[in-house]
C-alpha cells in the first residue's frame, strides 16, 4: 500500500481538504490495519485519457485534478474488471483452505471466523472438502464472493461483459428462474 508521499497521493501539487503539514504528521505514524481495505475500497470512475487508453481513477481523484490513474488499460473493458475486484483485494478472504488434509485424505475448506454458509446454519467445521490442493480455485471463490458482496462491482463485471453475453446469460437465467419451484 502507498503512504502519503509516495505515488499520487495527496501533496501541495494536489487538492485535497487537509492541508499537506497535517498530513505529514498523520504519515510519521504507524497506519491502522484497516489502511489496506481503505486503499482499495473506491468508489472508483474509469476515465478516457487524452493520450489513449483509460485510467482508473478514485472519486476525488482526475488527471485534471494532478493526480495520476491507479492503472491504465488500452481497453475500457479491462478498466471495468480492474475496478470490479479491485475493492476485494484490501479484504481478507472469507474462504480459507486447509494446507493438510484431513483423516480421509480431502483438504477442508472453513469459512474465516466460524460464520455461515448462507445454508441451514451456522457451520463450525469444513463447508467443503477438496480432493486436491487448490488455492487458486479458492482464491477465485474469494474474488466472486467480493463481487456478490458489491453491487457496485458486480456492475462494472457486467458492465464489462457486453451485451452479447448478457443477452445469453439472461436466457439462462430465465430458463433457470422458470423452471424453479415457488420456496
Amino acid at each position: 500500500m502507498r503512504g502519503y508521499g509516495q505515488g499520487n497521493t495527496p501533496s501541495t501539487q494536489t487538492p485535497n481538504a487537509f492541508t499537506a503539514s497535517f498530513l505529514d504528521r498523520l504519515a510519521e505514524r504507524d497506519e491502522p490495519p484497516i489502511a489496506g481495505d481503505a486503499d482499495v475500497a473506491g468508489p472508483w470512475r474509469i476515465d478516457a485519457l487524452p493520450s489513449g487508453g483509460f485510467g482508473l481513477f478514485r472519486m476525488g481523484e482526475s488527471l485534471a485534478r494532478g493526480f495520476a490513474p491507479v492503472t491504465v488499460f488500452p481497453s475500457r473493458w479491462l478498466a471495468l474488471l480492474h475496478a470490479a475486484v479491485l475493492p476485494g483485494t484490501g479484504r481478507d478472504p472469507l474462504l480459507l483452505l486447509s494446507k493438510e488434509p484431513d483423516a480421509g485424505g480431502a483438504y477442508p475448506l472453513t469459512l474465516a471466523g466460524g460464520g455461515d454458509d448462507g445454508g441451514d446454519g451456522p457451520h463450525d467445521g469444513p463447508v467443503g472438502l477438496f480432493q486436491l490442493f487448490d488455492e487458486k480455485s479458492v482464491d477465485a471463490m474469494n474474488t466472486l464472493i467480493h463481487l456478490l458482496r458489491s453491487p457496485e462491482s458486480l456492475a462494472y463485471v457486467l458492465e464489462a461483459a457486453g451485451s452479447v453475453t448478457l443477452e445469453r446469460c439472461g436466457v439462462i437465467l430465465d430458463e433457470r428462474t422458470a423452471a424453479e419451484p415457488s420456496r
